[in-house]
């Protein structure tokens, strides 16, 4: 007969994570988007909500294959500032997925929690326009091109406000990439 012994704390970590994964993808791949019971999801090394975004806080970041630095090199961004969403959490490490859907690992500390978002090309392929107020009846304050990366500063109802190379102004939250629909901050 053999003794019955509880499960490691690793073991215990890697349960929990794997099941966290398992939830967070159910809810992220059944739709395309992330559901309202995948954002009720906590990291379990930070606590904070699954998914966040982020952004890299480096001009040069590694993203892995896999949680260690054993594990090979996908690709590199080069572009500090960047948003990306954390969709899981290992140790020190977090696994991201950025505008283009492409996922992967990031160290910990290579990530900022200072929101930022990415200006989405627009239909007509013109700049986006910033308006002075959260209204497009407003006066506008600037246009953006596609690919800019901004500052996040603030989101109510469909608008947000950025700021990017001096210039800031609202606009709608569906023209950016990096936050979500029921995002509300000052």
């Amino acid at each position: 007969m053999h003794a019955v012994h509880p499960p490691s704390p690793k073991t215990q970590t890697m349960t929990s994570l794997c099941l966290a994964l398992l939830l967070a993808m159910c809810g992220l791949f059944a739709s395309g988007t992330p559901t309202r019971a995948a954002q009720a999801l906590v990291g379990i090394e930070t606590g904070l909500p699954l998914p966040r975004f982020v952004s890299l806080k480096a001009g040069k970041v590694n993203v892995r294959v896999g949680p260690s630095r054993s594990h090979p090199v996908l690709w590199v961004y080069q572009r500090k500032g960047m948003p990306v969403e954390v969709i899981a959490e290992f140790e020190h490490w977090r696994r991201i997925r950025d505008s283009d859907g492409d996922i992967g690992w990031i160290f910990h500390s290579l990530l900022d929690g200072r929101r930022k978002a990415l200006v989405l090309p627009t239909a007509d392929g013109e700049p986006l326009m910033l308006y002075a107020l959260p209204t497009d009846n407003s006066e506008i304050a600037a246009a953006a091109e596609p690919g800019v990366v901004a500052k996040l500063e603030a989101c109510r109802d469909d608008w947000c406000r950025i700021s990017a190379g001096g210039y800031a102004g609202w606009t709608v939250k569906d023209t950016l990439w990096g936050t979500y629909p029921e995002d509300s901050f000052e």
